[in-house]
């Protein structure tokens, strides 16, 4: 009798947003965690709630979480350091100073032409009248008044929210509705309403979490790219010419993984009730030494993509695919999952475009060769959970719709969580020789290092770990200064710097990075370098498209 042949199936949506509050006055320098808060992580635990036979895995990177702590605080005690929210709740628009109001014009637009802002025939001629203005300068824009600016507030607020819960809140619906000249009332019933959706974030991924329909995991604390901080010479394995920062390493580098990754654990324990079994490392960056980082604190999983597979088969002269779990040859060390690519960037890239039932069924169409009729494979579809979904109408809510129904009807693809994968498949893992270091970007580390930019921005955080490490400060002022040491180790930076992303989004990263270093100078009662006055990186001379910007962030 001939076996019929199934394929277990792991979503990985991976949520990640770096630090974007200024380290002296706590002011956020960007919303993009209040957006994708209110669109994107209510929406995918809205879609797992709709559908209780799909099961999957939600990363959070702990820097996200608390920043979404820190919203839910300022709801609670109404001092908003959000300035957006700020002036959603002013009573006299029309008295904003210039700066605000310049703020108002530059912010409230950032979104999707296509799927965001046209659909909406308000939003859609508050943009057009704008634009006609913007050549006339500040002097035209301060023609606009105060009922204007009110509108552009709630519109942009609205286009931010998630598909579900346009659906299932009245005074959302109400406000699309009515469209245009909102009320003071209106406008803070509005932000009370965003206070709410906020605060159910975490409670409603615990529960589902708890019923076990979702395994949750963890990334390093401030998401550090973790073998760099290792090893500079780890890039080299994937990039055998690259050029490294002068600095020979970073100091201490397998200390602070190993603090990052602690840290993660004991946060992800104290919002959810449980640690982590699994963690997926910032850019799913993995290298052999982070590999034993991990062990040692008890991890059970680790996962990346299929080029770093191709890369350490490569190396050892062995055969292989990424459909299994596998482990390195020497000791107890986590398994390790491989991100199926090309499934993954037809979700992140090309499904946006097309129709949404088209779509779910080309993704299962494409698991189907996959299926053995002996040793049952396994996929790994991860991407990131919130910025691919503003390019797809209605922000992905039929694309899920169609894509999650399909497979609750299929006896012969499984989604399941790796938790449970290796409860049952443990024995099963297929041994590797060798781990070439690489991350889900090329199979490298190219992303971060190896440009005269960010080999720059290496050697300023280097000089400020050396700094750390050679302060004389009390239990209370060193624990203030590493945690600001932290950000200052975030993979965000070194994502940013280069001449591949538009000059207005690397400026406000820069900014914000030697912020950040400026003020671990300060808390470790040092004047800080000259050379932090002067920007690392510049980016390409003229701003790219709004939408290039937000598919990165």
């Amino acid at each position: 009798m001939t076996r019929t042949k199934k394929l277990d199936l792991v979503f990985l949506w991976h949520m990640h947003q770096p630090d974007y509050r200024d380290p002296d006055t706590g002011e956020f320098t960007a919303p993009w965690v209040l957006l994708h808060a209110l669109k994107d992580y209510t929406d995918m635990a809205a879609h797992f709630e709709r559908h209780p036979a799909v099961r999957g895995v939600v990363n959070f990177a702990p820097i996200l979480l608390e920043q979404l702590d820190d919203y839910c605080r300022q709801f609670a005690t109404g001092a908003f350091r959000d300035p957006l929210l700020r002036l959603l709740g002013h009573e006299r628009l029309d008295a904003l100073s210039p700066a605000e109001r310049a703020l108002v014009f530059e912010q409230c637009f950032h979104a999707n032409r296509a799927t965001m802002i046209d659909p909406f025939p308000h939003y859609r001629r508050l943009r057009d009248l704008h634009e006609r203005a913007a050549g006339g300068g500040l002097v035209a824009l301060g023609y606009f008044s105060g009922a204007m600016l009110a509108d552009l507030l709630v519109w942009y607020h609205l286009a931010w929210t998630g598909e579900t819960e346009r659906r299932g809140r009245p005074l959302i619906a109400e406000l699309l509705a009515k469209g245009e000249g909102f009320t003071l009332d209106e406008r803070l019933r509005l932000r009370a309403l965003i206070g709410e959706v906020l605060q159910g974030i975490v409670p409603r991924y615990r529960a589902l979490a708890e019923r076990g329909q979702v395994e949750l995991s963890a990334t390093p604390y401030s998401h550090p790219l973790a073998p760099l901080l290792i090893d500079f010479a780890s890039a080299r394995e994937a990039m055998p010419g690259a050029t490294l920062p002068r600095a020979p390493r970073y100091p201490g580098g397998r200390d602070r993984v190993r603090a990052q990754a602690e840290l993660a654990v004991s946060s992800h324990a104290d919002r959810f009730g449980a640690t982590p079994v699994g963690i997926w490392p910032s850019e799913g960056a993995v290298s052999a030494p982070l590999i034993e980082v991990l062990a040692g604190l008890g991890c059970e999983w680790v996962a990346t993509s299929s080029s770093v597979l191709e890369n350490s088969l490569k190396a050892s002269s062995a055969a292989g695919d990424p459909y299994h779990g596998y482990r390195l040859d020497a000791g107890r060390c986590p398994a390790l999952f491989f991100r199926d690519e090309r499934l993954s960037d037809l979700v992140g890239f090309e499904y946006a475009g097309w129709n949404s039932k088209d779509a779910a069924f080309h993704f299962v169409a494409q698991l189907e060769p996959l299926a053995g009729a002996g040793e049952t494979p396994l996929a790994s579809v991860i991407l990131d959970g919130e910025n691919a979904w503003e390019h797809f109408p209605f922000n992905g809510y039929y694309f899920f719709e169609e894509l999650y129904r399909l497979l609750e009807t299929r006896a012969d693809i499984r989604t399941t969580t790796y938790r449970d994968w290796l409860a049952a498949n443990r024995d099963s893992l297929r041994p590797l020789a060798r781990l070439v270091s690489g991350s889900w970007v090329h199979g490298s580390f190219s992303t971060w290092i190896g440009s005269p930019d960010k080999n720059r921005a290496w050697e300023l955080l280097c000089a400020a770990k050396q700094a750390f490490d050679a302060a004389r400060l009390d239990a209370p002022a060193r624990a203030r200064a590493e945690k600001i040491l932290l950000g200052c180790e975030s993979s965000d930076w070194f994502w940013w710097f280069g001449d591949q992303h538009p000059a207005r989004a690397v400026s406000a990263f820069d900014a914000l990075f030697r912020a950040n270093l400026r003020a671990l100078y300060r808390a470790l009662g040092e004047a800080a370098p000259q050379s932090l006055l002067e920007p690392v990186s510049r980016g390409k001379d003229a701003a790219g498209p709004v939408a290039t910007m937000l598919r990165a962030h």
